[in-house]
């Protein structure tokens, strides 16, 4: 009786999902489908994108590379979309993200005890006065939510947080509302940075074009990761694509690579 109360107790609480990183910026041909069949086998509870579904830049080719990516997502689970700058350029492809995202360019979502606040930084390198206001009212909203993330395409944060500087307004942001996680993609590279108990990473692309030394233990590869949730614990497993199919740790990395190589 206490064995199924207790199973029972850790269930309420504990989840998984899945986070992809750029399928663009010039698209490895099967890559994105592969990490989708990946994914599709953890039975995530969701899955959350860090942007650049498609290859975009076009307004008259966008609504057809919608509809082509739309038939390699996996319709089990509910997929949350973030924007990237190949999804969003323009007014029209703004609307067209609405339309097969389902989302404004920024939104949020619960799940469980976990909020999560997408931001929109598709058109510009750095975090807008607009941006982070819409922030700071999502999370003040929801402060009472234990375990939070932010997603952003660009890691606009990169630069202040690798300088180790936490005068930046949006880490003063996430920080006042005790936000644990931030992520983001853009770079292709899996780079991994901490700061005042906050976990920043630069996801691993899921498709997108490797760039640089193309080296594993430099950070480029394809992957998903899976993050496991209990209460306001989150233990991440970053698995390279098969047939490799390494995985590893947000603790296994660093600014520039592994950290034991």
């Amino acid at each position: 009786m206490f064995s199924a109360l207790l199973f029972a107790f850790l269930s309420a609480d504990s989840f998984h999902f899945v986070i992809l990183g750029d399928r663009t910026g010039v698209t490895a041909p099967g890559i994105y489908e592969q990490v989708w069949k990946e994914t599709a086998a953890e039975n995530p509870a969701f899955v959350v994108t860090i942007g650049d579904t498609i290859q975009g830049l076009d307004d008259a080719t966008a609504d057809g590379e919608w509809r082509e990516v739309q038939r390699i997502f996996n319709k089990h689970f509910p997929l949350y979309l973030t924007p990237g700058n190949h999804d969003i350029w323009s007014d029209l492809s703004e609307s067209l993200f609405r339309k097969y995202s389902g989302h404004p360019p920024h939104y949020s979502f619960d799940y469980e005890q976990a909020h999560f606040t997408i931001l929109d930084n598709s058109r510009t390198d750095r975090f807008s006065a607009a941006e982070l206001a819409f922030l700071e009212a999502d999370l003040r909203a929801h402060r009472e939510q234990p375990l939070k993330f932010v997603l952003s395409h660009r890691p606009s944060w990169i630069v202040e947080v690798l300088l180790k500087n936490p005068q930046s307004a949006f880490h003063q942001l996430v920080k006042k509302y005790g936000v644990q996680y931030v992520l983001s993609g853009h770079i292709h590279q899996m780079i991994h940075a901490e700061m005042e108990g906050i976990t920043y990473l630069s996801m691993p692309s899921a498709g997108g074009q490797l760039r640089a030394s193309k080296k594993y233990e430099d950070g480029w590869f394809f992957a998903h990761t899976l993050a496991d949730v209990t209460g306001t614990e989150v233990h991440f497993q970053i698995k390279e694509i098969k047939p490799s199919a390494r995985i590893t740790a947000p603790k296994d990395w660093g600014a520039s690579g592994l950290l034991r190589r």
